[in-house]
């Protein structure tokens, strides 16, 4: 199999059924979701539970991940556009790197299945409950209500380029999950407990035939995870490049806001909330064009 050393596992039990395909490290310094993919794959291995169709783990952004930095050249999270992908681009890291996760994904094609799942496994530099990020296309939010914890919806929308809108504009099912803080150990208790879900849900595998259970899945859905709430995002603060931005310190993410509110600093400026609603991923790193979003909760 090409590019075998960025597949981190697959594992099948030669039963047909569905693909699921999860994608880990897709910034380099969120190394969580490829943790609790190498632990999901090591018990697949030792317990040997039955499953429909297939499971395959991938590396991200392998050279960003080798640094431990969100990107080399650009974030590989906005690369996905039809022109880059058309126009066969690779001059920069991170293109070379999405073809080479295409050239992955291709390897296991619509034909072969009865269905193909996608997740892109992430973390957060602020402080978060774990959450789904979901786009409003084909079942994609039919499939992320099966899963224990909040859902937003509409990011791939806003924010162009995301491997999610690449997945789904090809046909396939499935959403970004957001774990946690990027070094926090329940990131990937999170990103475990989900990928288990997953596995349940996509490929019908019993649970209970992993030693691990319930734990593993315990620790995300009932000790971590929010009850489910569904929220859309209602404005998004972009940065240009040469932006000198200084979120407020302390906002959590889905911390509720309100008017007048001061969320941040840019260029001297005070930047105030102009609403009562929650913020949503508010910059606390370097590197990044998205200050923050704020959200309300869909009723």
């Amino acid at each position: 199999m090409e590019n075998s050393s960025r597949i981190i596992g697959k594992y099948s039990s030669e039963k047909k059924g569905p693909l699921l395909f999860i994608t880990a490290g897709v910034h380099g310094n969120e190394p969580s979701g490829v943790e609790a993919l190498k632990r999901v794959f090591k018990a697949l291995d030792h317990s040997k539970p039955t499953i429909n169709g297939c499971i395959v783990g991938v590396l991200g952004n392998e050279a960003a991940l080798a640094k431990n930095v969100r990107y080399i050249d650009e974030d590989l999270n906005r690369t996905w556009t039809e022109v880059n992908i058309s126009e066969q681009k690779q001059e920069t890291n991170e293109q070379k790197e999405m073809f080479e996760i295409i050239e992955i994904l291709e390897q296991f094609p619509e034909s072969d299945f009865s269905k193909r799942y996608f997740m892109d496994c992430h973390t957060t530099s602020s402080d978060s409950l774990p959450y789904v990020s979901v786009q409003l296309v084909n079942d994609n939010n039919e499939w992320a209500h099966n899963f224990p914890t909040y859902i937003v919806q509409g990011f791939s929308d806003i924010v162009y380029g995301a491997i999610d809108h690449y997945f789904s504009r090809i046909g396939l099912t499935g959403f970004t999950f957001e774990a946690g803080q990027h070094t926090s150990k329940t990131s990937v208790e999170n990103h475990e407990g989900i990928i288990w879900l997953a596995l349940k849900e996509a490929c019908n595998l019993d649970l209970s035939q992993i030693p691990e259970y319930p734990l593993c899945v315990e620790k995300f859905s009932v000790k971590n995870a929010p009850d489910q709430k569904t929220f859309k995002i209602i404005y998004r603060h972009g940065l240009q490049e040469n932006d000198a931005f200084e979120m407020k310190s302390g906002f959590k993410n889905f911390q509720k806001i309100y008017e007048g509110d001061l969320l941040a600093i840019q260029n001297g400026k005070e930047i105030k909330s102009e609403w009562d609603a929650r913020i949503f991923m508010p910059l606390y790193q370097s590197q990044g064009n998205d200050g923050f979003f704020v959200i309300e909760e869909v009723k």
